[in-house]
C-alpha cells in the first residue's frame, strides 16, 4: 500500500467516518440528559457547560474544514482537547453535584464522545507529520506557521453544506433546545422560590410582632 493511498484512506476516515460519528454519541447524550431531566437537577449550569464543549469541539473542527494544517492549526486543536477534556471532567461533577443520575450508558457515550477529538488529532498529525515538527520547531523559517490559511484546495461545497446541516439538526438544535427547557424550568422553580421566600420573611415578621406583643391578635 503506497503513501498516497494511506493519506486518502485516513482522509476519507475523517471526513466520512470520524466528523459525521460524532452526531451519534452527541444525540444519544441528549437524549440520555433529557430521559434523567436534566432541567430539574442540574440545570442550566450543567446545560451551558454542554454548549461550552461543543463549541470547544466545533470551532477547530471548523477551521480544519477551511484552512490548511499548519503549526497554528494543530496548536489550536491541542488546546481544544485539553480544554475539552477538562471540561468534561467538570461536566461529570455538575451532574453529579445536581443529583443528576448519570448512569453507565451515559458514562460509555461520553467515553465516546471524549475520545473523537484525539482521534481527529492524531490523524491530523499522521496526516502532515511535517507541520507536526514544525510546531515541535516553534513553526520557524514558516512565515505562515502562525497564520490561518484559506485551503488551497477547498473541500466540496456538497460535503461542507452536509456536515453543516448535520450540525444544525443533529447537535445545535438538540442542545438549544435543552438550554431553553433548562432555563424555563429554572425561572420557574426561581419564582415559587421567591413567592416562598416571601412568605417566610412574612411569617417571621408576624412571629416577631406576637414575641414583642404577646396579646396581639387574641381576643380580649
Amino acid at each position: 500500500m503506497t503513501s498516497d493511498t494511506v493519506e486518502a484512506a485516513t482522509t476519507r476516515y475523517l471526513m466520512y467516518g470520524l466528523l459525521p460519528g460524532w452526531f451519534v454519541p452527541g444525540v444519544a447524550d441528549w437524549v440520555l440528559h433529557r430521559r434523567t431531566r436534566i432541567e430539574d437537577t442540574s440545570g442550566t449550569r450543567e446545560s451551558a457547560i454542554h454548549a461550552l464543549m461543543m463549541t470547544e469541539v466545533g470551532v477547530p473542527i471548523a477551521l480544519t474544514l477551511v484552512c490548511e494544517v499548519n503549526p497554528l492549526l494543530l496548536a489550536v486543536q491541542l488546546g481544544a482537547t485539553a480544554a475539552h477534556e477538562a471540561t468534561a471532567l467538570w461536566d461529570v461533577r455538575t451532574a453529579v453535584r445536581g443529583d443528576r443520575a448519570v448512569k453507565p450508558v451515559e458514562q460509555h457515550v461520553h467515553s465516546f464522545l471524549e475520545t473523537l477529538p484525539f482521534a481527529a488529532l492524531a490523524s491530523l498529525i499522521c496526516l502532515h507529520p511535517a507541520q507536526a515538527r514544525s510546531l515541535l520547531r516553534g513553526g520557524g523559517g514558516d512565515p505562515t506557521a502562525w497564520r490561518l490559511v484559506p485551503r488551497r484546495t477547498p473541500l466540496p461545497r456538497g460535503y461542507l453544506a452536509g456536515i453543516g446541516l448535520g450540525v444544525a439538526a443533529f447537535i445545535a438544535l438538540p442542545y438549544g433546545e435543552e438550554l431553553v427547557r433548562c432555563l424555563r424550568a429554572g425561572r420557574k422553580r426561581g419564582g415559587r422560590g421567591a413567592w416562598r421566600g416571601r412568605k417566610n420573611r412574612a411569617t417571621k415578621r408576624t412571629g416577631a410582632r406576637l414575641a414583642e406583643y404577646p396579646t396581639e391578635g387574641k381576643p380580649s
